[in-house]
């Protein structure tokens, strides 16, 4: 009984020297200053996160792969797809292709947030006359594929690269704007939607930036779980330090937004396409592949599906579909979102069903002239708009979306140039060359260039050696030609290597392009660390 007693006590000493240690206070490591402590400024130190994906998506561990490698063929003697060995830094990617049912909560989001505004809703509806052929009878996929619930769960197909953009703004602020709902941090959706709620009455739609800024606060926006102000200017007093004290709205050094729903980069598409960490032991790479999934063949060798095609594509002329009966792939145009095994990053259909959008200006020499570590063209860097420099407001559209302008310089500007932009002046600091700009063309203003090299926020064209006329005036090729990639229901075999590549104008459609979307990972690279050896570091105190 009495060694009972003492191992009760020890436990009990125990536990409250680690209650006692959790009670202190974090101090700074170079000043010692004690954070979230209202009396001494109020230093805010964050609980550090490695953010979960936005809904829809899944994790792509990155790394070192070959661009290009896949490629055993260059049947269109197009030479676009010259090896070259990358790194892809981790990302999210979605699980499937945005389907017509995702499509449809955009447009009717549109409907009833703008219900006066038939341009909005019109320039966003696909493009459904891409099913039409002259010499086929497609009108029932005109009238139908879009809206008709048995293709709810298909692609969505017929829309632009433009729209896509569109559509990625759209779904980073519905989500974030779930999250802080459902969390509290703005007025719940139940609150919300209250009879004489202000939040029903013509408030502006939310935007993360806009949020972000300190734009949108007060009676129908701000929640019951904001965030404790700790700015000392709110006092410290009782009414500031206790239960109903000041609060303040969610910044991103909470962690709690997501970045940002894009499209992916070119790289990004084809590196979770072959998915070869599934091959993958000891930084070795296995067997290499030229679909998304193991093998030469495009049938699956297992003995339950033995025989079945493993992407939705033309397998020759006439044949999309197979022998009545006995169909290959179960489809005839388009197949649902998830009608394949996925590949090993567990991604469905990265082979056939539709090419899907990717974020890259076309050029015939990417592969060769794109940096090695995260490769991207088509960079066109912008800067928000300032309504009030002052006070450091945005300016905002009629859709209560931040208006964004061409970046006028390479580099950060002094506060004094800033304000002289602000006022439609030139200042000292701006239209810099930004390192290998392309040299200005004819008629270009080179006002404070460096070497006749001003600086362009369009840097799409980065390393042609000709940037007004790229490769003569007969070209289709242009800063409006962006990347798709995967194959098509329409589409030969050959299309289904994730290195092929094919381009087309960004405000042209096609019943076989859909597109899915991704999202950058802040944070620590390794999707998986369990198990695996690490150093031991000493964490900070």
């Amino acid at each position: 009984m009495k060694v009972l007693f003492t191992n009760t006590a020890l436990v009990l000493l125990s536990l409250g020297a680690v209650l006692s240690g959790c009670s202190k206070k974090q101090t700074s490591s170079k000043t010692g200053l004690a954070y979230n402590d209202r009396t001494n400024g109020g230093y805010v130190r964050y609980r550090q996160t490695h953010p979960s994906p936005g809904p829809g998506l899944v994790p792509i561990e990155g790394g070192t792969f070959v661009l290009g490698g896949s490629a055993d063929q260059d049947v269109s003697y197009e030479y676009n797809n010259v090896r070259r060995r990358v790194t892809v830094p981790s990302f999210y990617m979605d699980e499937t292709e945005v389907s017509n049912q995702d499509w449809l909560d955009y447009l009717h989001w549109i409907n009833i947030t703008f219900p006066d505004d038939r341009e909005l809703y019109y320039n966003a509806i696909p493009d459904t006359l891409v099913w039409r052929r002259p010499l086929s009878y497609n009108e029932p996929w005109v009238e139908n594929y879009l809206r008709h619930p048995a293709f709810q769960d298909y692609p969505v197909v017929g829309v632009t690269w433009d729209q896509v953009q569109d559509y990625c703004v759209w779904r980073t602020d519905r989500t974030n704007e779930n999250i802080l709902r459902k969390g509290g941090q703005m007025v719940t959706w139940k609150d919300a939607s209250k009879p004489g709620s202000p939040a029903v009455a013509g408030s502006q739609p939310f935007n993360t930036d806009i949020y972000l800024n300190g734009q949108m606060r007060g009676a129908g926006i701000d929640g019951k779980n904001m965030p404790r102000d700790l700015s000392p200017s709110r006092g410290t007093g009782a009414a500031a330090t206790g239960k109903n004290g000041p609060r303040r709205p969610v910044r991103l050094e909470d962690g709690i937004l997501k970045s940002g729903y894009r499209l992916p980069s070119e790289a990004e598409w084809e590196y979770a396409a072959l998915a070869l960490a599934g091959n993958t032991q000891f930084e070795n790479i296995n067997d290499g592949k030229i679909y998304p999934w193991n093998g030469l063949g495009v049938r699956s060798p297992n003995r339950s599906t033995r025989g079945l095609i493993l992407a939705n594509f033309r397998r020759g002329s006439g044949d999309n579909a197979g022998v009545g009966g006995g169909l290959n792939d179960k489809a005839d145009i388009t197949a649902p979102v998830r009608s394949f095994p996925p590949n090993d990053f567990g991604l469905y259909q990265m082979a056939g069903n539709v090419n899907e959008w990717v974020a890259d200006t076309y050029r015939q020499t990417t592969f060769e002239d794109v940096n090695d570590f995260n490769p991207f063209r088509g960079n066109e860097y912008t800067n928000k708009r300032l309504e009030d420099p002052a006070r450091g407001l945005y300016a905002k559209d009629k859709y209560g979306r931040p208006i964004k302008d061409p970046a006028k310089a390479a580099k950060k500007l002094k506060y004094s140039e800033l304000l002289a932009l602000q006022n439609g002046q030139n200042p000292a600091g701006a239209n810099q060359a930004a390192p290998g700009t392309p040299n200005a063309a004819p008629g270009t203003p080179a006002a404070n260039s460096i070497a006749g090299k001003p600086f362009t926020a369009d840097l799409r064209g980065y390393g042609d050696t000709v940037n007004t006329a790229l490769y003569g005036n007969t070209t289709l090729v242009s800063d409006h030609s962006k990347v798709y990639k995967g194959g098509s229901w329409n589409d030969m075999a050959y299309w289904l290597n994730p290195a092929t590549r094919r381009y087309m104008n960004q405000d042209d459609a096609s019943a076989e392009v859909g597109f899915r979307c991704a999202m950058t990972m802040v944070g620590a690279p390794e999707i998986n660390p369990r198990g695996k050896p690490h150093f031991q570091v000493k964490k900070a105190k």
